[in-house]
């Protein structure tokens, strides 16, 4: 998922909620000492004036916690994403398997 900040400030993705979902986190991946490490970004995300922040397996990402059922490939799924700027915005992703910035013998959970 790409979100872009098409205006003059600075914003910041606060967090997320989905009704498939007991809870959303905001995380961070990134590699220390050959290790994966995952953490939730408390102070959320910042979106630079004019940009772009990608979120993506391996990197900055959406993490649904505490799922209601089995996601079904094909189908898509609300996210409500809340900036301390903007509001709220809610869009839908399609589900995929995991293939991307997931090498190395990962199984996509």
């Amino acid at each position: 998922m790409s979100i872009a900040n098409a205006g003059a400030t600075p914003d910041t993705l606060v967090s997320a909620t989905s009704p498939v979902a007991q809870k959303v986190e905001i995380h961070s991946m990134k590699m220390d000492g050959g290790i994966m490490r995952m953490r939730p970004l408390p102070d959320g995300l910042a979106i630079p004036a004019g940009g772009r922040m990608e979120l993506k397996p391996g990197g900055f990402h959406i993490m649904l916690i505490g799922l209601k059922a089995p996601l079904a490939l094909g189908k898509n799924v609300p996210l409500t994403l809340r900036f301390a700027k903007a509001g709220a915005v809610t869009v839908q992703l399609k589900v995929e398997p995991v293939t991307h910035g997931m090498e190395g013998g990962h199984d996509g959970h």
